[in-house]
């Protein structure tokens, strides 16, 4: 196998790890719903934009032929349904808006997820020459370094339960 279709594979399972990596943030956020039996400090759009762009990829991946696209957009469509599913069945009737200067409903490992899938797949569309897989990637870039930065200047306040565990 010639070097560039070795890197092509490293960087389709680079792809396809982050990429299942960044959906399975869901699951801790379903355990929650589930312990909890409510929303309350989980973000319902992540889970229906990321439903809908899986949906789209798995379109383009099916028109492309790209085993990689379809795989991995399969398994996130499937994954995200099931989280939107679950956040219907806990959610009460009324919504609640707050603002605050505060990341504490911000998800630290989707951001990182998010980044790393990112790249990836832009990545992986700039090596086959394939702009409609690197360009709509970007934006995931810049929202996570713009979340990095909210991160940075308004830190997450440690809960007092996880303060004792770990004493």
């Amino acid at each position: 196998m010639e070097a560039g279709g070795v890197a092509d594979s490293l960087l389709s399972g680079a792809c396809v790890l982050f990429t299942l990596g960044m959906f399975s943030t869901g699951l801790s956020d379903l355990r929650h719903m589930q312990m909890t039996r409510s929303v309350d400090s989980v973000q319902f759009l992540p889970f229906l934009t990321t439903d809908i762009n899986n949906l789209g990829w798995l379109s383009y991946g099916f028109l492309k032929g790209d085993g990689t696209l379809i795989f991995v957009n399969a398994v996130g469509a499937a994954l995200q349904t099931l989280y939107i599913l679950a956040y219907l069945h806990y959610c009460p009737q009324k919504a609640r808006v707050i603002q605050t200067k505060s990341t504490q409903r911000l998800s630290f490992s989707l951001t990182i997820a998010t980044l790393l899938t990112s790249s990836s797949w832009s990545l992986y569309g700039f090596r086959l020459g394939d702009p409609y897989i690197m360009v709509p990637n970007l934006p995931g870039i810049l929202t996570s370094f713009i979340r990095l930065w909210l991160f940075w200047k308004y830190p997450q306040k440690q809960d007092r339960n996880y303060r004792l565990l770990q004493t």
